[in-house]
C-alpha cells in the first residue's frame, strides 16, 4: 500500500536524523577533535579589558556583580568595568552610581534594545579584549585571566567561559534538566575547540579582540551569538575555556524556563540567518556542519518526533516492532508528562521523570521557535526575568 511505504520512509528518515541530530554528530566531533586537537597556545598575559555588562531594570542583582567584578584577581589598572543600561527605569542607575569611586563607570542608554546598548558601550570603551557579561553571573576570581590567557595565541579571537548553574533555592525540576543539559553541552564544546571552534559563546562570560566586535544587523537576534561568530566569519577562532568559571541560578520555574527558551531560540535561529555565510562548508570547512547540525538541525528535531511517532502508529498493525517503538514513544511523552506535574515534588527529581519532562519542554519551546521564525515574528527587546541571587 502507498500509505505504508510513505509510513515507512517517514519512519526511518526521521529515526535517522534524530539519531544523528544527538549520537551521530557527537560521534562526528569526537572523531575530528581527535583528529585535528587543536590545541590553544596558552600564556599568562594580562591586555587592557573592558568588563561590559548591559542590563534593564536590574536593582536586585548589579550591587553583588559589581561586588564581585571588583574582587577579581586581575589587574585593577588593566580592567575597566562598564555598566550599559538600556533605559533601565529602577532603582539600577542609583545603585551604579555608588561604585563611581571604585571605578565602574555608568552609561545609561534610552530604551532601544541590548544590542545597541552594547554598541554604544563598546565605542566608549579602551579595552583591547571586550568581555561580555550577564547582570546576574558571578566570576570565579581567576575568571578573567582563565579567559585572556587564550589571547596569547595569535589564532584566537574569541574565548566562551564555563558557566555553571548553582542549584537554585526555589526552582521545579526544570532546574535538573537544565543543569543536564549544559553538562552536555559543555563537553560538546570542550571537543568542538579541538577541532577549531565551538559554535557560539553564551552570555554569562565570553570575550573578543576588540577589532574583531561587529555590531549585529539586525536586534532580533541573539547578542551572543551574533557577536561571537562574527569572529568565526573574519577567519579566527572561537575557543571554550574550562576554567573560566561564571555562576548562574537556573530558571526556577517551567513556564519562565520555556518562555526563555522560545525568546532565546527565535533570536537564535534569525542569527543564522544572519550568519548564514558560515553555513559554506568550501569556506569554513567543518565548522559550517557544526553550526548546521547544531543550530539548525537540531531545532528540527521536534518535527521529526512528530513524524516518527505517526509514522510508528501507521505502521504499527504491520508487525511488533514498529508496535514497540509507537508504545515506547507514547509512553516516554506520558513519563514527560507526569514529570511536568511533579515538577515540584520530590519524587520527581528523579530522572525518570525531569528527563523526559525538559527533554519535550525544549523541544516543544524549539517547534514554536521555527513556527515564529516562518510567521516572521521578531523579537528585539530583551526583558530578563531574573530569580534573586546567584551566591
Amino acid at each position: 500500500m502507498p500509505q505504508i511505504s510513505i509510513a515507512w520512509l517517514a519512519f526511518w528518515l526521521a529515526v535517522a536524523l534524530i539519531i544523528y541530530s544527538y549520537a551521530g554528530f557527537s560521534l562526528l566531533v569526537i572523531a575530528v577533535a581527535r583528529l585535528r586537537n587543536r590545541r590553544v597556545q596558552q600564556k599568562p598575559v594580562t591586555p587592557h579589558v573592558s568588563l561590559i555588562i548591559p542590563v534593564w531594570n536590574e536593582e536586585k542583582a548589579i550591587a553583588e556583580r559589581l561586588e564581585n567584578a571588583l574582587a577579581l584577581d586581575y589587574p585593577g589598572d588593566r580592567l575597566e568595568i562598564i555598566v550599559a543600561s538600556d533605559g533601565s527605569d529602577d532603582d539600577t542607575h542609583r545603585i551604579v552610581s555608588g561604585y563611581a569611586p571604585q571605578g565602574v563607570r555608568l552609561l545609561s542608554f534610552p530604551r532601544r534594545g541590548k544590542i545597541y546598548a552594547l554598541k554604544d558601550a563598546v565605542a566608549k570603551s579602551a579595552g583591547e579584549i571586550l568581555v561580555f557579561s550577564d547582570a546576574n553571573s558571578l566570576y570565579k576570581r581567576e575568571a578573567l585571566r582563565m579567559l585572556v590567557r587564550n589571547f596569547a595565541d595569535p589564532e584566537v579571537g574569541g574565548v566562551c567561559g564555563n558557566q555553571i548553574y548553582l542549584k537554585a533555592r526555589q526552582a521545579d525540576t526544570t532546574s535538573e534538566g537544565e543543569g543536564l543539559y549544559w553538562s552536555f553541552d559543555k563537553w560538546l564544546k570542550s571537543l568542538e575547540s579541538l577541532t577549531g571552534s565551538i559554535v557560539s559563546a553564551h552570555g554569562a562570560i565570553y570575550a573578543i579582540r576588540r577589532e574583531l566586535y561587529q555590531p549585529p544587523a539586525s536586534a532580533a537576534v541573539t547578542d551572543d551569538f551574533a557577536i561571537s561568530t562574527a569572529v568565526i566569519e573574519q577567519g579566527r577562532r572561537l575557543v571554550f575555556e574550562p576554567e573560566a568559571i561564571a555562576y548562574e541560578e537556573p530558571t526556577p520555574s517551567a513556564s519562565l524556563e520555556f518562555g526563555r527558551k522560545v525568546r532565546i531560540m527565535t533570536r537564535g535561529l534569525r542569527g543564522v540567518l544572519l550568519r548564514r555565510r558560515l553555513l559554506n562548508p568550501f569556506r569554513y570547512g567543518f565548522y559550517s556542519l557544526e553550526l548546521f547540525s547544531h543550530k539548525v538541525l537540531r531545532r528540527l528535531v521536534p518535527f521529526f518526533l512528530l513524524v516518527l511517532l505517526a509514522a510508528s502508529w501507521i505502521l504499527s498493525g504491520t508487525g511488533r516492532f514498529y508496535f514497540a517503538v509507537a508504545v515506547a514513544q507514547t509512553l516516554f511523552y506520558l513519563l514527560a508528562g507526569a514529570g511536568y506535574l511533579l515538577r515540584r515534588r520530590q519524587i520527581g527529581r528523579l530522572k525518570f521523570f525531569y528527563v523526559p519532562f525538559f527533554y519535550c519542554l525544549a523541544n516543544a519551546a524549539a517547534f514554536i521557535a521555527v513556527i515564529r521564525l516562518l510567521r516572521g515574528k521578531r523579537v528585539e527587546f530583551w526583558q530578563p526575568q531574573r530569580h534573586g541571587s546567584a551566591a
